[in-house]
């Protein structure tokens, strides 16, 4: 294809491959423990740390990543602060975040326009460098979930039971976190700071909706990743729109496709269970005839 003649779009499908892999993973682990929307609270931090770099001259990719890797950390530590309203935390930090993010950026209104493409994603904007840092946030995560794979199962689907069985769940949770934050801050040059919770949420919703096993539930998110992502890079290359938008609503589409598939096979399968029971009660004998 031509567009594959260019190094940009060679960079931005490798980074969206790669980022594919890791951030549906952690969305169906979010979406078992009810943390949907804290990849959404750390993207919101992320942006007030790429405020803070722009502002001191700094990389601000790092200090995205340091900002959500903090604020994933201050959410796990606010969720435990308030077991009974564990929601509470994802709003303190969002909206912390935005505001800092916000003030950050007033002091510098020329800024402003330079963040359009961490706002909405920008195919241009994956360098080698970003390149590298998402191939390593990657790599370290899948080693990270491979090697604590069973005690992440525990502690996702049974963090009190986990934790009365010996499991060092405060140290695991934080971990996650801060994996978590790593993931959201590598994701910002792609889909952007708005949209990077869709990278996870998406899939991930799609994933346990029809999968029957957590194993496979895993896989299919990954695999419905890769062609939201892959199909959204091409159509925003061609049409010219921002490619974080477009992800978003090609991973949309395959979640609503995939429910109306579901849907009319409910339909389908409730359809002949009636025919059948009809046809078993038509050839139902009558005993009386031999009387």
């Amino acid at each position: 294809m031509a567009m594959f003649e260019y190094e940009f779009m060679q960079r931005a499908f490798w980074a969206g491959a790669l980022l594919g892999i890791i951030a549906p993973i952690l969305g169906v682990y979010l979406m078992l423990r009810r943390q949907a929307l804290m990849a959404d609270t750390l993207s919101h931090v992320s942006l007030a740390g790429v405020a803070l770099g722009s502002l001191l001259g700094m990389n601000p990719v790092i200090t995205g990543i340091a900002a959500a890797v903090l604020g994933g950390i201050l959410v796990d530590g606010l969720r435990r602060a308030y077991r009974s309203y564990s929601e509470m935390s994802v709003a303190i930090i969002m909206t912390s975040g935005l505001a800092l993010a916000i003030v950050l950026m007033s002091l510098r209104p020329h800024l402003s326009k330079s963040f359009s493409s961490y706002l909405f994603g920008s195919i241009v904007a994956v360098n080698d460098a970003g390149l590298w840092l998402i191939g390593g946030v990657t790599a370290a995560g899948l080693i990270y979930l491979f090697v604590l794979r069973r005690p992440l199962y525990n502690m996702t689907f049974d963090e009190e039971t986990a934790q009365i069985s010996g499991l060092k769940v405060k140290g695991l949770s934080f971990s996650f976190a801060v994996l978590t934050g790593m993931t959201v801050a590598a994701a910002m040059p792609i889909v952007g700071v708005l949209l990077v919770s869709s990278l996870m949420v998406l899939p991930a919703s799609l994933a346990l909706r029809v999968a029957r096993g957590f194993a496979m539930a895993l896989l299919i998110a990954v695999i419905a990743g890769w062609l939201g992502i892959f199909s959204g890079l091409t159509i925003s290359y061609y049409v010219n729109v921002p490619p974080g938008g477009t992800i978003s609503l090609m991973l949309l589409a395959l979640l609503l496709s995939a429910m109306l598939v579901q849907k009319l096979r409910r339909r389908r399968s409730r359809s002949r269970r009636q025919i059948l029971l009809m046809g078993q009660g038509s050839r139902t004998p009558d005993f009386r005839e031999g009387v």
